[in-house]
């Protein structure tokens, strides 16, 4: 089966059939506008040097955007938050440590750690918690 390109034809309705529903029974006439080869004869390509230069030569204002000055608005949604140890998406913190994890396995690890290696994880993190 192919598929026909509907925009470059034009529908032609029967007026002249008595059924009430003639206005559904319609003819396809190729208008010979469009399809594959519309437009080629046309279309110029440009390198990137050419559009960096036609781009130069626009009247650009000290305060139009680019891709240096947008500034994205705060997100709406909250942060992801991530286990500190295997960074998969965690749904629990320890109260003891501030640390985040995932699973009960990672919970039993957690617990064993000595306090440097949890403060040195939530500096990682950039927590400003400090364990006492």
């Amino acid at each position: 089966s192919k598929l026909v390109d509907l925009a470059s034809y034009h529908f032609l309705s029967f007026p002249h059939l008595s059924s009430p529903h003639s206005s559904l029974f319609f003819s396809l006439q190729h208008s010979g506008i469009g399809g594959a080869a519309a437009g080629k004869k046309n279309r110029t390509w440009k390198n990137l040097k050419q559009i960096l230069a036609v781009e130069r030569t626009l009247p650009w204002k000290i305060n139009d955007p680019n891709y240096y000055s947008i500034d994205a608005p705060p997100s709406l949604k909250p942060a992801k938050k991530y286990s500190d140890i295997s960074g998969l998406p965690a749904n629990y913190t320890d109260p003891q440590t501030k640390l985040r994890f995932t699973s009960s396995e990672e919970f039993s690890f957690l617990r064993l750690l000595p306090t440097d290696a949890v403060t040195g994880y939530l500096a990682l993190r950039k927590a400003t918690c400090i364990v006492p």
